[in-house]
Formats: structure tokens, C-alpha cells, sequence
């Protein structure tokens, strides 16, 4: 571990001096990598830094121990070893922030949410989930767009599709994919019975042009009528957009915008993600079968979390998570479970890590 820490400072400062001696209006792509690459270096160089200062601490004292006052002996004994603790808390530390970061997680996200089992219910939950990460993204500064939205008569939501723009933002929500479930009395409830429903929720990291290669000849573009509100001119122009992917046979349609350049280019946006993150689960599959990940299997149709209104709670069920502080959650206050799920994840790396060691 030594020998990489020593490779990642040496390559810190090397970035230093040059984004020091750069010209950041010459080569803006070439400065954007460099300030990219310094920051992703910070936390782990500063942490390799103090590791550094501690064990010199820790030399200093144990040779102190064998110093011949006896006062001297005592004092240096109970500083070696509050400082080997230290040290051993930082060399976990320093293992957890040299596993090989995802390189999607710095992307932008595009989060979507459908309504599945349990009818009308299921609808307004969904809402209710769409609220909830819209509310989450505002506490986190990050920017919101529309991309898709199929409302039913009750104000819930068949589905959405919303671009989250920011920092870290695929990172954090990555692991929300799943089928969330909800236990609550319904409004139309007149019994007052607790009905289950569940809704699907996906998340992918924003494609690149370069990330997914694709040939025009592949895609199948249809343009239809808009069926759902937006103004006049939206139902009465062939404005929607359908876009088919013939070899993954994955459908796109967008009608939300007046446009039908705009809803093709939302389309295609979302196309382009939903075929990179065909290709990530096919990689993970590969990865699963010499190594273990992944937190859960990652696939949405497992049950990854439930929220009982009845009891004020919300179980996340990967890493047995139960917090009782549902009103708040429903309300965007999650980075307690975020948090959790990429600490559970990145203990999950470090065996994985250990295993192929040994």
C-alpha cells in the first residue's frame, strides 16, 4: 500500500506543478483534466500525508520508550499507543479511498420512476417518490429537468423521467434502483385498511456521444400525435417522438415538449443512457462472477426498500437498515441512507479486495 500512496503523491505533485505553470485559456480541455484529476487527489493525498506525520510521531515515541526516566518511559508508552491506533484508523481509511472510483459517479443522472402493482395507489406514490428525490436534488444544489412525465386522473404518475445535473450526482443515487414499496391507508381506503403497492425506480449515469456508439440504420423513429396535455398545439401536430433501438429492442417515446426536434433530442438522451447502463449491468454481471460488489444484486425487480406510513419507518432491506423517521425521508431528508448504502458498498470493495489478495 506504501509503494501505490507513494505513486499517487508523486503524480499529485506532478499535477500541481503543471496546473501551476498552465494557461488555462490555451488548453481549457487540458486544464479541466488536470483540476479534475488534482480534486478527485486531494482527500486521499492529504490522508496519506498524515499517515506519514503520525507513524514519524510513532517512531519518535517508541523511541522514547527506552528512555531511562521512568516518568519519560510511562508518558511515551500511552502516546505509542493512542498513536498506533491512529495509524491503524488511517490505514483503513486510506484503503477505503484507494479503491478505484467509479468513473460514471462525477455524471449527472437520469432518475425514472413507474408506478407498478397496487393501481391508483401505486400512482400517487409515485408522486410521492418523484417529490421526494426533487426535494433531495434541492438540498444538494443540483439542477432538474423534465424529461417525461405521464400523469393519471388523480394526480398520480404512471411515469417520470427527470435529468439531475450536478456534482456527484449518479454517485449518490446509484443505488436507488429497485422496486420501492409502500404500506399506508389509501385515501379511497373507506375501511381503513393498509394496502401494499410498489413503484419501480431506475437510475442511470447521463451517456456521452462517445460512450454508446450507435448506427443510424439501428433506430426506428416514428412520430405520432401527443395524447396528453401541454396546450393546443401539442395534440394537434405529430410533435411525439418514438424511438426504437432495434438490435436491444429498448422503446423511447417523449411527447411533453411542442417541439418534435425537442422531444427527439430528450429521447435520444435518455436512449443513449438506458444503452449505457445496458452495458455497465452486463459488465457487473462479468465482475460478479469472480468477485462479490455490488449491493444487492442491483437488479429493479428486487425489493429494495419499504415505507410504512402506519409505523413511521423506512426499511432498506440490502443493509437492514431501519430508520423511524419516515415524514422527514418522504421529504428529502435521505443522505442517512445514502450515506449508508455507499459505506456498505465500499466495505463490500474492500473484501472483494482482501479475497483477491489472499
Amino acid at each position: 500500500m506504501l509503494d501505490k500512496l507513494a505513486k499517487v503523491e508523486a503524480r499529485f505533485e506532478e499535477i500541481e506543478r503543471q496546473l501551476s505553470a498552465a494557461d488555462a485559456a490555451a488548453d481549457r480541455e487540458k486544464f479541466a483534466s488536470l483540476t479534475r484529476e488534482h480534486s478527485e487527489l486531494v482527500e486521499l493525498v492529504a490522508a496519506c500525508r498524515e499517515r506519514r506525520r503520525v507513524a514519524e510521531q510513532l517512531e519518535e515515541a517508541v523511541t522514547l520508550c527506552e528512555d531511562s526516566d521512568s516518568d519519560i518511559r510511562a508518558m511515551a508508552e500511552v502516546e505509542a499507543r493512542a498513536l498506533r491506533e491512529t495509524l491503524a484508523e488511517l490505514d483503513a481509511r486510506l484503503q477505503q479511498l484507494l479503491i478505484p472510483r467509479d468513473p460514471l459517479d462525477d455524471r449527472n443522472a437520469i432518475l425514472e420512476i413507474r408506478a407498478g402493482t397496487g393501481g391508483a395507489e401505486a400512482g400517487l406514490f409515485a408522486a410521492d417518490l418523484l417529490r421526494m428525490y426533487s426535494r433531495y436534488a434541492e438540498s444538494q444544489g443540483w439542477k432538474q429537468e423534465t424529461l417525461s412525465l405521464s400523469t393519471n386522473a388523480l394526480g398520480g404518475i404512471k411515469e417520470a423521467i427527470t435529468l439531475l445535473k450536478g456534482r456527484d450526482v449518479y454517485g449518490k443515487l446509484k443505488y436507488e434502483g429497485g422496486v420501492h414499496r409502500v404500506q399506508r391507508v389509501p385515501e379511497t381506503e373507506a375501511q381503513g385498511r393498509i394496502h401494499t403497492s410498489a413503484c419501480t425506480v431506475a437510475v442511470l449515469a447521463e451517456a456521452e456521444p462517445v460512450d454508446v456508439k450507435i448506427d443510424e440504420k439501428e433506430l426506428r423513429v416514428d412520430v405520432f400525435r401527443s395524447s396528453g396535455p401541454g396546450g393546443q398545439s401539442v395534440n394537434t401536430t405529430d410533435s411525439a417522438v418514438r424511438i426504437t433501438h432495434v438490435p436491444s429492442g429498448i422503446v423511447v417515446s417523449c411527447q411533453d415538449e411542442k417541439s418534435q426536434h425537442k422531444n427527439k433530442a430528450k429521447a435520444m438522451k435518455i436512449l443513449l443512457s438506458r444503452l449505457l447502463d445496458l452495458e455497465q449491468a452486463k459488465r457487473h454481471a462479468e465482475e460478479a462472477a469472480d468477485r462479490r460488489a455490488m449491493v444487492g444484486s442491483g437488479d429493479r425487480s428486487e425489493r429494495i426498500r419499504t415505507y410504512n406510513f402506519p409505523q413511521g419507518r423506512v426499511t432498506d432491506h440490502r443493509i437492514g437498515l431501519t430508520l423511524y423517521n419516515l415524514a422527514a425521508f418522504i421529504d428529502g431528508d435521505m443522505e442517512e441512507v445514502i450515506v449508508a448504502l455507499r459505506n456498505h458498498h465500499q466495505a463490500e470493495a474492500l473484501r472483494s479486495q482482501a479475497e483477491v489478495r489472499a
